[in-house]
């Protein structure tokens, strides 16, 4: 019986590639977003078992609106969603505005899915698995910090679902290509100084972090929750 997977942030990127492999297991996959043209753009080019859904995930009354739109039973929530604030400047009002932004786009985005949907999630199988980054682990200004709560909240949550046999667990890049994070930063000379940092002397691509996600969703991976996997070639080595 196929499986229903909830990928958010999955119109491009990571999100994309974690959608794809869904879709190829024969998964029905409902990809969530805030750019309609780009989700309908994935969802037709991943096939008719993909549903493309549009909801700002950091606003409580359009999840609440979305909440209609998502599947009554949910085996596999993937927090995807996410991106850096780019607010920039001095004083007061521009570090509130970053850090606000930070929180608002990879805490609130995650927590308040997360949250609604709990009731869905299907007791003794259920996976949730959320997206974080090498820079909670690193230290990364306003963009660190938020990312480094989502591992605080990871706990939490998986002790609240342990009992239900519901596994969360957080799978954490370095830096990997093919997605819009970096921007134009990210030209040949980055490339390289970032590889360098890695044992592996090269960064990631974005189908390597979807095979971590597929797996920490799989049946295999029941025993499994409350856990950072680390998905960066060495970059940080995790302890």
């Amino acid at each position: 019986m196929a499986r229903n997977v909830v990928v958010t942030g999955g119109g491009t990127g990571i999100g994309y590639e974690v959608a794809r492999r869904f879709a190829e297991a024969g998964e029905q996959v409902v990809i969530v977003g805030r750019r309609r043209a780009v989700l309908e753009k994935a969802a037709a080019d991943l096939g008719p078992g993909v549903t493309p859904l549009v909801c700002d995930l950091a606003d409580p009354d359009a999840v609440e609106d979305a909440l209609r739109e998502l599947p009554e039973r949910i085996d596999v929530l993937v927090n995807n969603a996410g991106s850096r604030e780019t607010v920039i400047g001095g004083g007061p009002h521009a570090l509130l505005a970053r850090w606000r932004g930070d929180f608002e786009r990879n805490v609130l985005t995650v927590v308040l899915l997360t949250e609604s949907i709990r009731d869905r999630l299907t007791v003794g199988s259920g996976r949730v698995v959320t997206i974080s980054s090498i820079a909670a682990l690193r230290g990364a200004g306003s963009y660190g910090a938020a990312k480094a709560s989502l591992h605080a909240w990871n706990h939490f949550l998986a002790a609240q679902l342990g009992t239900s046999g519901i596994t969360a667990n957080i799978v954490a890049p370095g830096t990997v290509s093919g997605t819009e994070f970096f921007g134009p930063r990210l030209d040949e000379a980055e490339v390289a100084r970032r590889a360098a940092r890695t044992l592996l002397g090269r960064i990631g691509e974005t189908g390597e972090v979807a095979a971590a996600v597929h797996f920490l969703a799989s049946p295999e991976a029941g025993f499994i929750t409350g856990e950072i996997l680390h998905c960066n070639g060495g970059e940080l080595l995790g302890r």
